[in-house]
């Protein structure tokens, strides 16, 4: 008897259109709690019913399966930055103390579909160890 995808637990090939495909949804992950601690935000993240890629513009809508990116906003700021790499957000150099990341998802036209804000904090960071006077 031959395996059919539902047997086996894959969904449809990401390489051809179904049109009974659901929406496409983001699944955020809490930042690494290790490297947290080190001042360093690692976000993982996945997407469903949607490939992250560098493909922008109306005619991008078409393409099957779909695609799409990410906008990240940092602490409500007026601005984001676009990331189509599909690999977890890495992010530095924040101050110590509460931030938030508002992770979105969006269509090749920038129109966002799905979003996710995460609330964490930096640590104080201990700073370089003293050195004795020489007197």
């Amino acid at each position: 008897m031959p395996t059919t995808p539902d047997r086996i637990g894959f969904g449809p090939a990401p390489v051809v259109s179904v049109s009974s495909e659901a929406p496409p949804r983001l699944v955020v992950d809490s930042p690494l709690p290790e490297q947290l601690a080190k001042g360093l935000v690692v976000v993982r993240y996945r997407t469903e019913n949607l490939r992250v890629m560098s493909v922008f513009g109306p005619a991008a809508l078409s393409v099957s399966p779909r695609v799409g990116h990410l906008h990240i906003t940092v602490d409500n700021a007026a601005w984001h930055w676009v990331d189509a790499s599909g690999e977890p957000l890495i992010i530095q150099r924040l101050p110590p103390g509460a931030h938030k990341l508002l992770i979105e998802l969006a269509d090749p036209t920038h129109k966002v579909i799905d979003s996710t804000t995460i609330e964490l904090e930096i640590p104080q960071q201990p700073g370089p160890p003293l050195r004795p006077s020489r007197v």
